[in-house]
């Protein structure tokens, strides 16, 4: 005959849970980005290929860069990091190489990052414009896009300075990388690429993770 009382006792935890579970730490917003090594990941290959650019003919540099940025995603992938994230940067490098192949220009490693930065720059500024901020459309979209948060003038601020955090970032970017470009300073576009890169993307990412946070408990019940 079962007894009820065993399995209830059964069914119950017979000890303390795992210290594991007790002191997991969620991820910082630093290890979203992939920590200090994401900064060494989009730095190598930026400076691989301007100093080779210095010493050798650009299809030579073309074919150290490539080289380098394969040897830099196998040893991501070694490290267990997700295949879409390390193989992501290959496919940048091979994009750039491309264009510059395509050009003959070694500045043009550097196009497609001005004007994505011009893009970003547009659509954030339009969202501003049109009272819809960026952030704020994310937000919503990530929380299941039913929330009212343009009528709550508090989310509403901060996803307008959120918004405009980014942007200022994206136009930074593309003001001074463009400028540098028609100037034919390869070496300083090299420069601002590291300078206005991962710095600040996490500070506007900062910013944008106020918004959400302040968002979220707004509207978001917590247990």
């Amino acid at each position: 005959m079962i007894d009820h009382k065993d399995l209830r006792a059964a069914a119950e935890p017979t000890g303390p849970e795992p210290a594991a579970d007790r002191t997991a730490v969620p991820p910082t917003l630093l290890d979203q980005m992939g920590g200090p090594m994401g900064f060494v990941y989009s730095t190598v290959p930026v400076v691989v290929f301007v100093a080779v650019n210095a010493v050798l003919p650009l299809a030579a540099t073309v074919g150290v860069s490539v080289a380098v940025a394969v040897a830099l995603t196998g040893f991501r992938l070694l490290r267990g990091e997700r295949f879409s994230s390390a193989v992501g940067g290959l496919l940048g490098i091979a994009a750039a190489v491309g264009i510059v192949l395509w050009t003959g220009s070694a500045k043009d490693f550097f196009v497609i990052g001005i004007w994505a930065a011009a893009a970003g720059f547009v659509i954030a500024s339009a969202s501003l414009l049109v009272r819809r901020p960026l952030t704020g459309v994310v937000w919503n979209l990530v929380h299941g896009g039913k929330h009212p948060w343009r009528d709550d003038a508090v989310a509403l601020r901060a996803h307008d300075i959120a918004t405009a955090a980014a942007a200022l970032v994206f136009g930074t970017r593309f003001v001074v990388k463009e400028w540098l470009y028609l100037a034919d300073s390869t070496t300083w576009l090299a420069v601002a690429k590291i300078v206005l890169g991962t710095p600040l993307t996490v500070l506007a990412a900062l910013v944008v993770v106020w918004a959400f946070r302040r968002t979220t408990k707004r509207f978001i019940v917590q247990p």
